[in-house]
């Protein structure tokens, strides 16, 4: 408990400093000059959050900041879910919000845009903060009641606001503005600044890991926030309700909340072509140094709005040094290739049958251009040596652009690819993977290569196979290759068995592309 207040204090005091040192104020501003500085600044909300708040807005907003912002501030009545990353801003950003629509209003329409007024009647008065716990509310509190005491810009253009009720979980202004911190399933009725009921009500990380485990829990705890907490509301008052989270779980109150949202706004540290979502703070080398640091699944849990289970099927995958290439029976090398918008992997394996085991002797899994990729089977062809292998890629992909940059490859080397196309149709990958390849790891027969243990490539296609799941948008690029290149190999051998003869392997004629 000693610890825990010490640290408390420790958080309260930076707070402070952050506000001291970021609202500097020129004592000797005319009062004129001091009312057209407001209305300007009132007129921008970026460049009021900029002046107000200066050390908490440090880098420039993105894209996404701007828009959303527009969203709550210029609607009174609005509902939205703020599904962003760590490290992008979302309590701040919304705290800045709240203090404009306390001290300013609503930036109502064309008309207040014309006249450059605020009618006072859009401002808001009762702001209800929500968290998982009334600590981690009360916590969530301190940036507002730092900037209310000690930020001098606020109080030189809108008067001093402490001296009204000043508690750790509840604050009231001297302007009459109230504030209030309550933990999910305290009893947040009665709520109000005296006539006025909340007309904000935020919730900043209600979920958590292990409420996320239990349906029944969460289904408890949605069920307080409806009835309790957003039931604090008066219908005919427009009330601000902003959730801000991660998706930690497939059902979580942040994801409930995305049904009852006018808005949900989806955000990751990477957008959709592996870069940084907000490049102005998060540089790319930054991002790399974080996630470096943390298992895939908390990577995807915690910055790409992406749950994962750990283990759901496949709980750890089995190493064994593979054999020399010409002890196995037959090689497959097989080619993932995944052109889509959201920055998949690319993924090649090797993969031979020794008996009854399947080796994945040669993986590799990146982001990475197909130049690259393509260059990913000079070096299994290396390790083939003069071994017979197939190399096969799905026949979607097998598309003019590819088929031509493999052909022009093989021209500028002397050595064609002889990769072909994988016709099947094939059913439900997370079913196909796991319908095949769980029986053969669970008895033994699918092994990793030893020696390809420290590889970062055959780490990543480990950290696939123990986040694969049902329904999961975990990356599965790898363990889709390695189905793959077990189900020719099984294929090819089953021909085998049946005709007696050897098929061997099709060379591409280059002179066909």
């Amino acid at each position: 408990m000693i610890i825990k207040e010490a640290r408390r204090i420790a958080q309260w005091e930076e707070f402070v400093r952050m506000v001291v040192s970021g609202t500097l104020i020129d004592e000797t501003e005319h009062e004129e000059d001091r009312k057209q500085r407001v209305k300007a600044l009132e007129s921008d909300p970026e460049e009021w959050f900029k002046y107000y708040f200066q050390r908490f807005a440090f880098a420039l907003p993105a894209q996404f900041h701007k828009e959303s912002t527009v969203r709550v501030l210029t609607n009174a009545e609005w509902c939205e879910v703020r599904m962003w990353s760590r490290e992008l801003a979302k309590s701040t950003r919304t705290m800045m919000e709240v203090f404009y629509l306390v001290f300013v209003g609503h930036r109502a329409g064309a008309q207040m845009m014309d006249t450059g007024g605020v009618d006072n009647r859009t401002k808001k008065r009762c702001v209800l903060l929500v968290s998982n716990s009334l600590d981690n509310a009360a916590r969530l509190l301190m940036p507002y009641k730092a900037n209310l005491e000690y930020n001098r810009r606020l109080a030189q253009d809108y008067g001093q606001q402490d001296g009204g009720t000043w508690k750790v979980s509840e604050i009231v202004t001297a302007g009459g503005v109230a504030l209030r911190a309550v933990g999910a399933g305290q009893s947040p009725r009665g709520t109000r600044n005296e006539e006025a009921r909340p007309d904000i009500i935020l919730f900043d990380d209600v979920d958590t890991d292990a409420d996320c485990l239990n349906p029944e829990i969460v289904a408890r705890k949605w069920r307080w926030i409806e009835e309790a907490a957003i039931g604090t509301r008066s219908v005919s008052v427009p009330t601000t309700i902003i959730f801000c989270g991660n998706r930690i779980a497939k059902d979580s109150c942040i994801q409930r909340a995305t049904e009852i949202a006018d808005h949900t706004g989806i955000v990751n540290i990477r957008d959709d072509n592996g870069k940084s979502s907000w490049p102005e703070k998060n540089s790319e080398e930054d991002i790399d140094r974080v996630l470096v640091q943390k298992s895939y699944a908390a990577q995807q849990k915690e910055y790409f709005n992406n749950p994962v289970m750990e283990g759901s099927v496949f709980k750890e995958m089995a190493y064994k040094p593979a054999r020399p290439i010409a002890e196995y029976d037959i090689l497959v090398c097989y080619t993932d290739p995944s052109y889509k918008t959201n920055g998949d992997y690319k993924a090649t394996v090797l993969v031979g049958k020794c008996g009854h085991e399947f080796h994945v002797i040669k993986c590799f899994l990146d982001k990475a251009t197909t130049a690259q990729m393509i260059d990913w089977h000079y070096r299994i062809m290396d390790i083939a040596g003069d071994r017979s292998c197939y190399y096969c890629m799905e026949q979607v992909f097998m598309q003019d652009v590819l088929v031509k940059e493999v052909s022009d490859a093989g021209r500028k080397r002397g050595r064609p690819i002889p990769i072909r196309g994988d016709t099947r149709k094939k059913p439900d990958k997370f079913t196909r993977i796991e319908s095949l390849l769980e029986p053969l790891h669970r008895n033994g027969e699918l092994y990793l290569n030893e020696d390809e243990r420290s590889n970062q490539h055959m780490q990543r296609l480990e950290k696939q196979f123990t986040t694969l799941g049902p329904g999961s948008n975990a990356h599965d690029d790898g363990p889709d290759a390695v189905e793959g290149a077990v189900w020719t190999i099984n294929t090819r051998m089953k021909k085998h068995d049946c005709t007696g003869i050897e098929t061997g392997v099709r060379v591409v004629n280059a002179k066909r592309f």
